[in-house]
């Protein structure tokens, strides 16, 4: 017979003593069971023991979790986290140099659980960590000179320390003094410092400026983009990371009026440039959260382009007049005005009619009428003329051709223009914040100061060419866009090191090339509409479906790697969820780091019957996307969030790594409960299987007998003198 559900077989242990077998009543008070383990081991004072689990991460058990204790769990009877704090309380504050590194030493380290960290805030424990570091440093400087390491370890560990309490969001922010800021900021502007310090010290600086605004205030007063800047010229990777959020967290929180101020002095420090040569190019692999950190800085940079392209153009602001003349100037300067320069008003308005329309404006009377709408506003205005200036020939080249021709094939260079620059802001998502998930950011972005010009220099180049290649009219102009936009897409998957680059992945991509792509996407999903083969369709796609569902759960089975995303995340912690073999139990538990490969069963502590499981949300209906955070609301974490609901008020959250993810476990999850698998994943793949299981029962096979092994791969021949080279 099964024991009772509430009754948990565990080991305690205890110093000096053998390890204890016991079963734990889940019913009873944890006060009760820790008093029954001190009774056993002859301990007087229970009330100043606690349970905590005996693995790397030594958690306190308590009333809140005590229901994460499994069978066959090893917890260790200790100390009471009041009790702990206390003490560690008072031996943070010893003259022992020695008992006060060590001490430091235990708090960093218990720090990191919450029961211990909200005892020993209690005691006011925060300030007594930033009245170490506002006074005791001076004091401690003094004798760097004959106890350098102890003094770096001590400031290493009180950091560490107050970081780890800090992310526990039960202290805020905002109660800060300038002299700790001022403290901490000087530890960033030293050239000479710790490394472990100066890590510390640009987490706490980032988590000032996302969590507070009058502390982005006076951080900004006391950190310059210059002192910031080298510590990206070293060669420590974490460091650098550290340093662009820090940038990027200034960025994303300056004020409007500030931002375009902010990136004016990082284009004079030269910033994207050390980030080019020291980080993108640098001898070494850029990992997953550098990866994400440049591409934060990316999509800041690229939402400076906003304010322009949500600008409509005043058809009454002569200097804005001025540049729509300007274009026209370089055009056809060498069309030179009439020597009769008082010619009629009329003649002038007729060529300058006459001009607009060869320069593709819809409106050829008042062409600043073009760029009233938003997007792209006065964003493709200024495009315009950055190509007109420093792409002159090109620019002169593609006007002057289209305007000579008559064949109705003649491609509209302003109106091209205009809808070119919205779709590359759709592409690029100009206005949108950064997600906290990705990482996909453009290498190529970060080898010019004017990227988005360029981009665009490039890709209206690209529409010139589609559109003769397209032999185009202006009725096909949307059809010339669709496919602009599929070249630039498939050639930014690519990711091209450099715009060179990425103008020859364009060059590969005709619109013949482009033509045979999609014939042989539509020859993989043709679509037979006969009535017979819809027919054969219905009888086929429960079996089509019962093996996408089982390919789902078998990914289950296998296992995910996500991530506990927090308000600083390159602290984030992972965890690991998969499905029982018999599909009976979700197993989970928190990992040290990624995994290479499957975590076993046996290593992840808890679990979850899927028998107890109520329902699945997505998006905003899930718990943990209706908390209020730095970022938290963006639409791409929204579309890759999910919840398990289980039991009364319980929830399991996820945030998957990819899109793809997302697709499998929300449709394994649905099948589980035997709902349907309504993914976009799900939709794809239905189509390609049926797709190809019907072209495969439509074979001809008569009279031919299918083997039941593939044939065997043939010996290499004895020689290659048949092959030649064809050119």
């Amino acid at each position: 017979m099964p024991p009772p559900a509430d009754i948990v077989k565990v080991a305690i242990e205890w110093p000096g003593a053998y390890p204890k077998l016991m079963e734990i009543d889940q019913k009873k008070p944890l006060s009760a069971i820790i008093k029954e383990v001190c009774d056993g081991w002859s301990l007087a004072n229970h009330e100043y023991f606690a349970l905590q689990h005996a693995d790397s991460s030594n958690f306190y058990i308590t009333e809140k979790n005590r229901n994460e204790i499994k069978n066959g769990t090893i917890l260790r009877l200790t100390t009471s986290p009041a009790q702990n704090a206390h003490q560690l309380h008072e031996r943070i504050q010893s003259s022992s140099m020695d008992a006060k590194l060590e001490a430091l030493k235990d708090l960093a380290s218990l720090s990191r659980d919450v029961t211990f960290a909200q005892e020993f805030i209690n005691l006011d424990g925060i300030s007594l960590l930033t009245q170490m570091v506002e006074s005791g440093t001076e004091r401690y400087q003094k004798l760097q000179k004959i106890m350098k390491p102890c003094f770096g370890d001590m400031l290493s560990f009180t950091l560490t320390a107050f970081v780890e309490l800090m992310d526990h969001g039960i202290v805020s922010w905002d109660t800060f003094s300038v002299a700790f800021i001022k403290k901490i900021a000087s530890f960033v502007n030293k050239s000479a410092i710790d490394v472990s310090i100066l890590q510390r010290s640009l987490a706490i600086l980032e988590s000032m400026v996302l969590n507070s605004h009058d502390l982005y205030q006076k951080v900004a007063q006391e950190i310059t983009i210059g002192q910031l800047i080298p510590h990206l010229q070293g060669t420590d990777q974490e460091i650098q990371t550290y340093t662009i959020a820090v940038i990027n967290a200034l960025f994303l929180k300056a004020p409007d009026e500030k931002r375009q101020e902010m990136a004016n002095l990082l284009a004079q420090k030269q910033l994207r440039s050390i980030i080019l040569t020291h980080v993108i190019r640098a001898q070494r692999a850029i990992n997953n959260e550098m990866a994400h950190q440049l591409y934060v800085l990316q999509v800041l940079t690229f939402n400076l382009l906003e304010d322009r392209m949500m600008t409509k153009m005043d058809p009454q602001d002569q200097a804005q007049r001025d540049i729509i003349f300007e274009l026209r100037r370089i055009a056809f300067d060498a069309e030179s005005e009439p020597n009769n320069s008082s010619g009629s008003m009329e003649k002038r308005k007729s060529m300058y009619t006459r001009d607009y329309k060869k320069l593709g404006f819809i409106n050829h009377v008042n062409p600043a009428m073009d760029f009233t709408q938003t997007p792209p506003g006065m964003l493709a205005l200024d495009n315009m003329l950055y190509f007109a200036k420093h792409h002159q020939d090109a620019y002169i080249r593609i006007v002057l051709e289209n305007s000579s021709r008559e064949d109705k094939h003649e491609c509209p260079f302003g109106r091209s223009s205009i809808e070119l620059t919205k779709m590359l802001c759709e592409i690029l998502k100009v206005g949108e914040l950064p997600s906290e998930t990705c990482n996909d950011f453009h290498p190529m972005f970060f080898t010019h100061d004017r990227s988005f010009e360029e981009f665009f220099c490039i890709c209206i180049q690209l529409l010139n060419k589609t559109w003769k290649e397209m032999r185009a009219t202006s009725e096909d102009f949307n059809k010339v866009m669709q496919v602009v936009k599929e070249q630039v897409m498939r050639a930014l998957t690519t990711k091209p090191s450099s715009l060179d680059q990425f103008k020859s992945k364009l060059q590969n991509l005709s619109y013949t090339e482009i033509l045979k792509i999609r014939q042989s996407e539509r020859m993989n999903q043709e679509d037979f509409q006969s009535r017979p083969i819809l027919e054969l369709k219905e009888k086929i796609q429960p079996e089509i479906l019962e093996l996408i569902k089982q390919q789902r759960l078998n990914r289950l089975v296998e296992g995910t790697c996500f991530r506990k995303l927090n308000c600083r995340r390159r602290q984030d912690k992972f965890w690991y969820c998969r499905l029982s073999p018999n599909h009976k139990v979700l197993h989970y538990g928190d990992l040290e780091e990624s995994p290479q490969g499957e975590v076993p069963h046996d290593s992840l502590q808890d679990k979850l019957p899927v028998a107890d499981i109520k329902a699945v949300v997505t998006g905003k209906d899930c718990p943990h996307m209706k908390e209020k955070g730095a970022l938290k609301q963006n639409k791409e974490v929204l579309e890759l969030a999910f919840s398990i609901l289980y039991d009364s008020n319980c929830q399991l959250n996820f945030i998957a790594p990819d899109k793809h993810e997302y697709c499998i476990w929300t449709d394994g999850l649905n099948a589980l409960l035997g709902k349907d698998m309504m993914s976009d994943l799900t939709r794809n793949d239905l189509d390609t299987l049926l797709s190809m299981e019907i072209k495969l029962r439509l074979l001809d096979l008569e009279n031919i007998q299918i083997p039941d092994a593939p044939p065997p791969i043939p010996k290499e021949p004895s020689n290659y003198d048949f092959v030649y080279d064809c050119n």
